[in-house]
């Protein structure tokens, strides 16, 4: 599967919130690097952390673009609330290796009334 399909069944799956499926799109030493969180490396740990992310907050994705440039993929993203970010997807063998995120975790925090770490 190309990078550009990769990472659009990824949003149907993140837009599920199963952690599961999500989880499935990734290679088994996958590294997934959310800049405002640190990394998360193995497909078990990633799965464990959408679990956890998914049962802390109702999240949306909505895709405003998706780019695909060789085995790179690029998502620039928004939900509902209008938070806006975007992730970097390496996809080898039609499988995610490394993603890498970049949005902004105290808006997140606020708009989801989620606890403001001090």
């Amino acid at each position: 599967m190309k990078p550009r399909k990769v990472v659009a069944a990824w949003v149907e799956a993140f837009n599920k919130a199963d952690a599961d499926l999500i989880s499935s799109f990734y290679s088994d030493d996958a590294t997934n690097h959310q800049v405002a969180d640190g990394e998360v490396v193995g497909k078990e740990a990633i799965r464990a952390k959408f679990e956890q992310e998914f049962a802390t907050a109702d999240m949306v994705c909505i895709v405003e673009n998706i780019f695909e440039d060789g085995e790179w993929a690029i998502l620039e993203w928004k939900d509902p609330l209008g938070l806006r970010g975007c992730g970097f997807f390496h996809i080898i063998n039609g499988k995610i290796q490394f993603q890498r995120g970049y949005w902004d975790k105290l808006s997140f925090l606020k708009q989801h009334g989620l606890p403001i770490p001090q």
